[in-house]
């Protein structure tokens, strides 16, 4: 069964939004329920994405919102994944329908990380674990310094990267972090957090959230606007620690990307994808990402920001949207880059639609990059 999204909303995103988490919730649902003209009783399931309880301090958030999402009578699942859990849901969500569970599927994702504290929840003691208190980037500081050893990236380019992102941002209102006078000189210049990622290379804590609606081909010209199509979907897990492991290059990142490639017919990606809005919480994470999932050569990520072909303008834009850099909702982070790829290959990313994209590539990545998902979508249907 050939798939495609119908529906896309999203809130405006913010350091503190000064509404309740199902109001924002809302806020998404109904702006995806609008673009795919339906109302709620034409939706078969809804699949939540949320990140662990203890992040935002609402316990069973599935059933909390269950107006909120306008859940009634409806079959609802709720997806955990760490980070990328938001492209986890989207994929969920497109089995439901491929499976012929499901007509349509309302894909719903969110994170009022003002009301949470993370680095607490991540911290408490558990049995048999370490104790940390030094947040997400102290974890993925060494992973970056290996980067920059093993392919000798010369260090502008995690802050070419940071204005890149930012300036996309500038184009897209429902965007954190707006920043147009951004410069590579503030980036190298912000303060330093966890060597080498400075403050200005690094995502912020958000409120927002996101939702999608999924059907099969029979219903995805119900409305006027096209609808993206699914070529090829994935997702992949290994352990987070273990001898050997590379967590610079990920083997299941590698394998989720090749899989969803293969569904796709996809054999050159570096050739044939035009936008991709890929996970990036730390700047440096652009080409490292750019050669895990095949968007370039082992080693030659770097190479790529540094001839501009990442840029907006460039012949391979990353995160035209803003990205991760530019604001992180996590519980919904994954699924908004899912989201803002179907954007961008229906023509209706405003500002910042990239011009004649056809086929783009939406990523998410969580818990210490174990965790990873992918689709492909394009503009026109896929082949049978």
């Amino acid at each position: 069964m050939k798939l495609a999204v119908v529906g896309i909303g999203q809130s405006k995103q913010a350091k503190k939004r000064k509404v309740t988490i199902g109001a924002m919730v809302r806020e998404a649902v109904d702006e995806a329920m609008a673009d795919a003209e339906l109302e709620f009783g034409d939706i078969d399931a809804i699949v939540l994405s949320k990140t662990p309880d203890l992040f935002d301090g609402v316990m069973n958030p599935e059933l909390y919102l269950a107006d909120a999402m306008g859940a009634r009578g409806l079959p609802v699942t709720r997806v955990f994944t760490g980070g990328s859990v938001g492209g986890h849901a989207a994929i969920y969500g497109a089995h439901l329908v491929q499976a012929g569970l499901a007509r349509r599927v309302l894909v719903v994702a969110y994170s009022k990380e003002s009301e949470g504290d993370f680095t607490w929840a991540l911290s408490r003691g558990l049995p048999f674990s370490a104790q940390l208190g030094a947040g997400a980037g102290a974890h993925f500081a060494p992973v970056i310094r290996e980067y920059i050893r093993r392919s000798v990236a010369p260090e502008h380019i995690g802050w070419q990267i940071a204005v890149n992102h930012r300036l996309n941002a500038t184009r897209n209102p429902y965007a954190h972090i707006q920043l147009p006078d951004i410069t590579v000189d503030k980036v190298r210049e912000s303060r330093m957090l966890w060597d080498p990622i400075r403050f200005l290379e690094s995502c912020p804590s958000s409120d927002g959230s996101c939702a999608v609606v999924i059907t099969g081909e029979n219903d995805a010209h119900h409305t006027g606007r096209p609808p993206a199509w699914i070529h090829g979907m994935s997702w992949r897990t290994e352990t987070g620690h273990f001898a050997g492991r590379d967590e610079v290059n990920p083997e299941a990142g590698r394998l989720c990307a090749a899989d969803a490639y293969r569904q796709a017919g996809i054999t050159d990606p570096a050739h044939d994808i035009d936008t991709a809005e890929l996970y990036i919480p730390y700047s440096w994470f652009e080409p490292i990402w750019l050669e895990n999932v095949g968007l370039a050569e082992v080693g030659a990520g770097w190479k790529m920001v540094d001839a501009g072909h990442t840029a907006f303008d460039g012949s391979l834009p990353i995160n035209p949207s803003g990205g991760v850099l530019s604001g992180n909702p996590t519980g919904a982070t994954g699924l908004l880059r899912f989201a803002e790829a179907a954007m961008q290959v229906r023509g209706t990313a405003g500002e910042h639609q990239v011009p004649d994209a056809r086929l783009a590539v939406g990523h998410a990545m969580g818990g210490a990059a174990q965790f990873h998902a992918l689709w492909v979508v394009g503009s026109e249907p896929p082949q049978s």
